[in-house]
């Protein structure tokens, strides 16, 4: 079975505190996310579904720097916790599976490299059976520079 991404939007930012992508069709499998930033501070990011701000977040995360590793766990967040951003080139992949599903809690993978300080994955449970119509990624602080583009997966 071929796996096909098709983009559903790209966009390009500098200085911006919040970074969203609306409207996003229920017509997929998955949805998988490209961020690729560099940022002036270490900022760490989040993001948010649906514009959900209540506690219904959790998150399992490991981080690796090379010489030392570590790991946590948050319930009850606001907002899902992704990864932070270095002042040198980070990547940040974000899947978000079974997204249109309205039956089940979503679950997010998040994996980040960035070559100079660490790398990390995390994976977010958004305690909702909402179907994903939009991606809210926050906390950007206005000190990173960078584009992000959001796929569609659909098992052909």
């Amino acid at each position: 079975m071929a796996i096909t991404y098709e983009p559903i939007a790209t966009t390009s930012f500098t200085s911006v505190n919040n970074l969203t992508f609306t409207s996003i069709p229920a017509t997929y499998t998955d949805l998988y996310i490209v961020f690729d930033a560099i940022g002036t501070t270490v900022t760490n990011l989040s993001l948010q579904f649906n514009a959900d701000t209540g506690s219904n977040y959790s998150q399992t995360y490991l981080l690796g720097d090379g010489s030392s590793a570590s790991s946590g766990r948050n319930s009850n967040q606001t907002s899902a916790y992704l990864t932070a951003i270095y002042t040198d080139r980070t990547i940040c992949n974000i899947s978000i599976m079974n997204y249109a599903n309205t039956t089940t809690y979503k679950t997010c993978l998040s994996r980040l490299s960035s070559a100079a300080f660490q790398t990390s994955a995390t994976v977010n449970l958004w305690r909702s059976t909402a179907a994903i119509t939009s991606v809210k990624i926050l906390d950007l602080g206005g000190a990173i520079t960078g584009n992000a583009t959001l796929y569609g997966i659909k098992a052909a």
